[in-house]
């Protein structure tokens, strides 16, 4: 089995954000970055494959030479090779679209990828994936096994869970549950010195006309201070809760 996972190159959740250019540009100078955490799960679900079933295991993400050390961490963990698509990742459909052109060259049975990023959390990536190729999707995905050609996955809907029977080839935007947290792999100096060897490709993107732009960003409102009310004024706080909390 071919397996093919998708990794994001997403700013760590502790970095201070700001944007640049009239806040219509993300300021990535002193952002530290990190395999996007949901598709940690699914790269730790594919390891899961290759050390059971022998799956051969492939990294790819869309993205400048700046990618590069998050792919190697991907090797470090235990995937056999990563291929970069030397393109900007400026919106969802492009993404796919070059993704999709990896898998076909590459004849993947099985796509694994988070159900969103959590730089953008547009969600849109895996099944505009799934579509372009015809495969079979499954998003929100917190349970994979696959025998031969068949698999059997469960999902994660409203107020419980979802069993399904599926064919390969098949497109996953996996999740917390894919995989528990504590079963996520950190990188070993042994697999850190294995990942220097393994083939990283760069492939040139295909022509493809970009069908949104970011048009500015807003950082949430600051939290205002808290106002402290005496326990013996009640129409103070009652006062309060109604004019500026509005909560009665």
């Amino acid at each position: 089995m071919k397996i093919l996972v998708c990794i994001s190159h997403v700013p760590d959740t502790t970095s201070k954000i700001n944007f640049t250019e009239n806040d219509t540009k993300f300021d990535s100078n002193g952002v530290q970055f990190v395999i996007n955490p949901y598709d940690e799960f699914s790269l730790t679900r594919a390891m899961w494959f290759k050390e059971k079933q022998g799956a051969t295991v492939t990294v790819v993400s869309v993205g400048n030479a700046t990618t590069e050390p998050t792919l190697r961490k991907a090797l470090a963990i235990g995937a056999d090779n990563a291929i970069r698509v030397n393109a900007e990742p400026t919106d969802g459909f492009t993404v796919a679209k070059e993704l999709a052109e990896v898998v076909k060259s590459g004849a993947f049975d099985l796509v694994l990828a988070g159900k969103e990023s959590i730089d953008y959390n547009g969600g849109m990536v895996p099944g505009m994936l799934a579509t372009l190729l015809d495969f079979n999707f499954v998003n929100a995905c917190i349970g994979l096994e696959v025998e031969g050609e068949k698999a059997t996955v469960s999902r994660e809907i409203d107020g419980g869970k979802e069993l399904l029977a599926t064919n390969l080839p098949l497109v996953i935007a996996g999740q917390k549950g894919l995989v528990e947290e504590k079963d996520l792999r950190i990188p070993n100096m042994r697999g850190i010195m294995m990942a220097r060897k393994k083939p990283l490709t760069i492939v040139e993107p295909i022509s493809t006309e970009t069908t949104t732009a970011t048009v500015s960003f807003e950082k949430p409102v600051a939290k205002s201070a808290c106002k402290i009310v005496s326990t013996e004024n009640i129409g103070e706080l009652v006062n309060l809760l109604h004019t500026e909390a509005k909560v009665i």
